[in-house]
């Protein structure tokens, strides 16, 4: 650390102090002075980082095994009763491997992490005792390797060891969870209506309330509800329709969620052929009613071919109830369209619109909401390996999780998301698939471990975990890799690499899949799958994989033994687990050069690590480069003196079109078998929107939006 000059922030520290300090608070004061002179040089990054960890260090025990005793033995203090916060299994687990465990953890580490990123698990993440963190983040990390890999010590100190070094990481979940008494570990889950009843919206009512305790991601559909105004037979009444039921699901979330916010990572699909989809879209409108709205949820529109090409073709659109045209949830493709046309003549529609009408609504309300998401109903269909199990009526939260539900069946899902700028040896510009391949091999045995010692909040969800032992692997960092490699984003080459990547993320898990399928067999539903017929996700999108892989021999493996897992990939979006490997955030592009920080009751902005090193490396680096960049809102395109090759490299999302965007999307898709998270940038949107849409939906993926992000200038 050359370029820190302690005298500099030793003035600082002085300035702020006040009476009876104590050294702790003099540490963490010292650390949040050096995080907002991080402009300065780098350095200063890192100086902030160590005093933060060194004084979590002095303030915990050092010994792993001491810790999870610590955590075990834990009372209350008011009754004096023990309320271990371990489960008896791991800590029987942990104390007979002890010296093992203890001996693997290098807690040196810890120092690899940022200080904004060592900040986030002090506060959310490393376990406390009656408030105070007494977890280290390696000890964490070994929480998390033993939990998914119990007896298996060999296996434990493997998977410790490369979340250690930032390869992978598990989701939220699974690092909160991870061997205490209810390790429920599963990050998202697809609810559907139990039945069109007050039984079964009473009962599936209370499967989301479990589910939101748990702090599950949902997703659920609710196509199947009668529509406003329908008659109930025995009751002589009428429905309500959608809104007061969905009132009902949004105020039960601030009840049973563990942190007692009003709202949650819940999405809630639904056919636009439903003739309460107007109400529905106004759900999360700020204007308006507030009894006609439900904001503590997401809603989605789960958007047919047929729907798509009425607005394209200016033509009429039927609305419709599903209690008085039965059989529309069930079925997709040729189908749905045939069964939407045959009611149709039969003029079983409440209402007709004009297509482009309620396509305009749904705009509009994107550009002032931010949604409806909007995933295609056929494409997910069409392009699954579940097909099989009957149709598919909704995907996540985020839209990355596409798989079969039902009243009986809660699909779940596990994820994790491995960095893939870990494999760039940026000396020699090259990539490093053959680790990637194994990584990916690794994490998908650690994903399929946890199907079988995940906590499932209701037998549904276990029903639907071990028949499919669906996972879902991402990635994250991609921007930072190109950047590695020196790829400018919108390049051939960067193109190239993504593909490339996930057709390398798709055959490791394949392979390890069928590695499990050789010892265990082939998951419970696999017969009369595609991939029980040879069909893989890129014969689906009749895509051919590059030559990097040999696809053939793994299909006649696969055509042997079959496979573990259902479903393998998905691309989710998610800040948790880029800031735990310290990358940008999943596929994306930078959204901006800057980031800011929140020191000493302050915000403060700063230029990302990789862009400052290079202009350092340059000698562009002062502070009026930074004021500049500052200034300019993280874009460095107009600013003189900085090479085009640099401006090339640091792009913004907001500086590029997002066709480019959607077409790297298409080309990844044939190695994704669930599907992506995409967020959507737009400067100055209202134009560009319904074009967007269209193009995302012709070129085949299976959903267009999950958040859209404005830039109105």
């Amino acid at each position: 650390m050359n370029y820190v000059d302690p005298s500099a922030i030793a003035l600082r520290v002085i300035t702020n102090l006040c009476s009876g300090v104590t050294t702790i608070e003099l540490d963490n004061l010292a650390a949040e002075t050096a995080a907002t002179m991080i402009n300065q040089h780098p350095d200063y990054a890192t100086l902030a980082a160590r005093i933060a960890i060194s004084n979590l260090h002095k303030e915990t025990k050092k010994v792993f095994s001491d810790v999870i005793s610590d955590l075990y033995h834990a009372k209350n203090l008011i009754t004096n009763k023990q309320i271990p916060i371990i489960s008896e299994e791991y800590y029987q687990i942990i104390k007979n491997n002890a010296n093992e465990l203890n001996s693997a953890i290098i807690y040196d580490r810890d120092f690899n992490y940022s200080y904004a990123t060592f900040k986030m698990l002090e506060d959310n993440h490393l376990l406390k005792l009656n408030g105070k963190v007494v977890e280290r983040p390696q000890h964490m990390l070994m929480r998390v390797a033993v939990s998914i890999h119990g007896h298996d010590i060999t296996k434990v100190i493997e998977t410790y060891n490369y979340m250690s070094k930032q390869y992978f990481t598990h989701a939220v979940q699974a690092i909160s969870t991870a061997c205490t008494p209810i390790q429920q570990m599963a990050s998202s889950f697809l609810l559907t209506m139990s039945s069109d009843s007050i039984d079964g919206i009473l009962d599936t009512l209370e499967r989301f309330a479990l589910l939101c305790h748990h702090n599950g991601e949902i997703g659920f559909n609710v196509h199947c509800i009668r529509a406003k105004n329908t008659p109930i037979r025995g009751t002589g009444g009428v429905s309500n329709g959608l809104v007061p039921m969905l009132k009902a699901y949004n105020t039960s979330i601030a009840t049973v969620s563990k942190n007692g916010k009003n709202e949650g990572p819940y999405t809630v699909y639904l056919e636009p052929w439903h003739s309460d989809i107007f109400e529905f879209l106004e759900l999360k409108r700020n204007d308006g009613e507030e009894q006609l709205r439900a904001k503590g949820m997401c809603y989605a529109l789960w958007a047919s071919d047929l729907f798509m090409k009425r607005v394209f073709y200016d033509e009429i659109w039927s609305l419709m109830c599903p209690h008085e045209c039965p059989g529309l949830v069930d079925v997709w493709g040729d189908e749905f369209e045939a069964l939407y046309i045959r009611y149709e003549k039969e003029k079983r529609f409440r209402k007709q619109v004009k297509a482009r009408d309620l396509w305009g609504l749904i705009m509009q309300i994107q550009l002032e909401t931010d949604v409806p998401f909007i995933v295609y109903k056929d494409h997910c269909n069409r392009k699954s390996n579940h097909q099989n199990l009957g149709t598919i009526k909704c995907g996540g939260f985020s839209t990355e999780i596409i798989q079969y539900s039902d009243s009986n069946e809660v699909a779940t899902c596990n994820t994790a998301s491995i960095a893939v700028n870990m494999f760039v040896n940026s000396t020699k510009r090259t990539f490093d698939f053959d680790k990637l391949k194994e990584i990916s091999k690794i994490v998908t045995y650690n994903l399929d471990k946890m199907i079988d010692i995940n906590y499932y909040p209701m037998s549904e969800t276990k029903v639907s975990s071990d028949k499919h032992r669906s996972v879902g692997i991402g990635v994250q960092g991609l921007a930072d890799t190109f950047i590695l490699m020196r790829y400018p984003f919108e390049s051939k080459e960067a193109n190239e690499l993504n593909v490339q990547i996930f057709e390398t993320l798709y055959y490791g898990a394949l392979e390890a899949s069928w590695e499990m399928a050789t010892e265990k067999g082939p998951y419970e539903s696999y017969e009369g799958s595609p991939i029980s017929k040879g069909i893989l996700q890129y014969d689906m999108w009749n895509v051919k994989p590059t030559k990097l892989w040999d696809w053939d021999i793994l299909k006649s493996k696969i055509a042997k033994h079959g496979v573990r897992n259902s479903l393998l990939i998905a691309q989710m979006s998610d800040p948790f687990m880029a800031q735990m490997l310290e990358n940008n955030i999943s596929v994306e592009p930078y959204t901006s050069n800057i980031y800011t920080i929140y020191a000493l009751s302050k915000e403060y902005s700063f230029v990302k690590p990789r862009l400052l090193r290079d202009l350092i490396e340059k000698g562009l680096w002062d502070e009026n480069m930074c004021n500049k960049i500052i200034t300019n809102g993280g874009s460095i395109q107009d600013i003189e003196g900085i090479p085009k090759d640099l401006k090339l490299l640091y792009k913004t999302v907001w500086e590029m079109p997002q066709k480019i965007l959607f077409e790297m999307a298409a080309s990844r898709g044939p190695f994704i078998d669930q599907s992506q998270s995409i967020n959507v940038y737009m400067v100055n949107p209202s134009q560009k929107l319904t074009s967007m849409h269209f193009y995302a939906w012709e070129i085949g993926l299976k959903s267009s939006m999950y958040h859209l992000v404005t830039n109105n200038k």
